[in-house]
């Protein structure tokens, strides 16, 4: 009871925040230029600096594992490799392509991750090295399926090629990645005045990203989505922990590195894919689709991976 508790109290605020944007579009609060900006903003600016400050504020030198790291690595690209081939055989509209495989593969480990970890062990655990396993590649992994798959790419070509690596040497969010990882290995500590500056600045991420999200989301052309919408939101919840939650357990993973491995394969997919998605040329209306239905599902799913972790004392 005190799993489910919890999982209601990390994923239903969220949900609300996202039902408040889309109830101040609808009340003509927000108008589309608004949600663009804002959308906008959070992608270049208050992300970047979430993920830049949650990653320099990581020991990583006390905690290093060096298997987990490449576990959370390897897993990470071998998930992303397969449903990108799979869902290229299932779909020929490549726009759908580009936000499907995201949108599968990629969970709120940074957001909502550490916040799960946290309040089961009281700190964060292991997330910090699950992070740097997997977000760079996340975030690498994301500019590429959507580079080459989105509305004006015309496949592997040099054009496609060339922006892709453009776009992920001046990618804010890999940027701040990198920047918090040179800040952390190198144990560079701030001023108050930045340190706070910096934190007023993160804790804006994922409120106005949510209301972003809430406020974009067309219902009407999402009811076009539901097949791919229900088949990403099953693969994220609930394939990924089925097939890799045992492979970890033969690796040796307990405890906290376990949960973490848990949050990295069927956390809910994050906001950070629809601003990624809409402010590299696609819809968004899938990505939105599924970010709320994983969000909304991941309270009965993550609950549901937590008891049988607990059954076959992993946790």
């Amino acid at each position: 009871m005190e799993n489910l508790i919890f999982s209601l109290n990390a994923t239903i605020p969220i949900f609300l925040v996202m039902v408040i944007g889309y109830i101040c579009k609808n009340l003509k609060l927000a108008d589309d230029s608004f949600v663009k900006t804002l959308n906008s903003f959070n992608y270049k600016v208050t992300l970047p600096v979430l993920l830049f400050k949650d990653i320099a504020e990581a020991d990583f030198y006390a905690v290093w594992d060096t298997k987990y790291v490449l576990f959370c690595f390897l897993v990470s690209l071998f998930c992303i490799c397969v449903i990108w081939i799979i869902s290229g055989i299932f779909y020929k509209d490549k726009n759908l392509i580009g936000e499907f495989v995201q949108a599968s593969y990629r969970g709120s480990a940074a957001v909502l991750g550490i916040a799960f970890i946290q309040n089961i062990y009281g700190t964060s655990g292991m997330a910090p090295l699950m992070i740097v396993g997997t977000v760079p590649l996340y975030n690498v992994a994301a500019v590429l399926v959507l580079s080459f798959t989105g509305p004006e790419s015309h496949g592997m070509d040099k054009a496609a090629i060339k922006k892709s690596i453009k776009g992920i040497v001046t990618n804010p969010i890999i940027l701040g990645i990198l920047l918090g990882m040179i800040v952390s290995l190198c144990r560079i500590s701030f001023p108050v005045i930045v340190t706070k500056t910096i934190g007023n600045i993160s804790v804006l991420a994922t409120p106005l990203a949510l209301i972003g999200l809430g406020a974009g989301f067309e219902g009407k052309k999402a009811l076009a989505k539901l097949k791919p919408t229900f088949v990403c939101s099953f693969i994220k919840l609930m394939v990924q922990p089925a097939i890799f939650l045992p492979l970890a357990a033969y690796m040796g993973f307990r405890d906290e590195k376990m949960v973490a491995i848990l949050i990295m394969l069927g956390a809910p997919t994050t906001v950070s894919c629809y601003i990624m998605a809409k402010n590299m040329g696609h819809e968004g209306v899938l990505t939105s689709s599924v970010v709320v239905a994983t969000t909304f599902l991941s309270s009965v799913s993550i609950t549901f991976w937590l008891y049988v972790l607990k059954i076959c004392e992993l946790i």
